[in-house]
């Protein structure tokens, strides 16, 4: 199950009403406690979507595997910090977009392009256009980095400006600006097909 998940479950106690209980809150609960089960789920219901996002700002299969990774290790150390105030996959994304930039800022951040981002993950998105995922995704990639990222949240993963712009650590103007290039750089490399 996705973030914000539910199941019903009865209480026959007195003729109360069927009571909702949020999976993931369960779950970070009991991960909290040190339930290493219940963060191993949380990690199955939310490593495709981390992975996609490192995939996204890396473009290098292998950083992306070892920035979720990281990603994944730093959220089970903080997990007793998370306070709840956002979504745990919206906190999740958070450690994973600070992970993605402490690579870049680090000793070996050379950047290898992938030829074909869709042969390391499983399609997010479906598209009824003419332009294919394949194609969608490569002029993704070839966008410049802050470009990329901005529309990678803000356009991809839906993040508003000041949310990308907080992750990202620049100015929401900033972001605003990134994510119309990125969209004008997209339009005409789709346009005229992607190089």
């Amino acid at each position: 199950m996705a973030d914000g998940a539910t199941a019903r479950m009865t209480t026959a106690d007195k003729g109360r009403a069927d009571t909702v209980v949020d999976f993931d809150t369960a779950l970070i609960e009991r991960a909290r406690k040190g339930d290493s089960r219940a963060f191993e789920r949380l990690y199955r219901d939310h490593v495709g979507r981390v992975h996609g996002l490192c995939l996204r700002m890396t473009r290098n299969p292998d950083q992306a595997a070892d920035c979720a990774q990281d990603a994944f290790i730093k959220a089970w150390k903080a997990l007793p910090k998370f306070e709840a105030r956002s979504s745990f996959s919206t906190w999740l994304h958070r450690i994973a977009v600070n992970t993605v930039l402490e690579k870049r800022r680090g000793p070996s951040n050379a950047e290898i392009a992938v030829e074909d981002p869709t042969e390391y993950e499983e399609p997010v998105l479906s598209f009824d256009t003419p332009v294919e995922e394949e194609e969608l995704e490569a002029a993704i990639q070839s966008l410049p980095q802050g470009a990329r990222d901005a529309l990678v949240l803000c356009g991809v993963y839906g993040y508003e400006h000041s949310e990308a712009s907080e992750m990202l650590g620049i100015a929401v103007g900033t972001c605003k600006a990134q994510l119309h290039r990125a969209r004008a750089l997209l339009r005409d490399r789709l346009e005229r097909g992607v190089k």
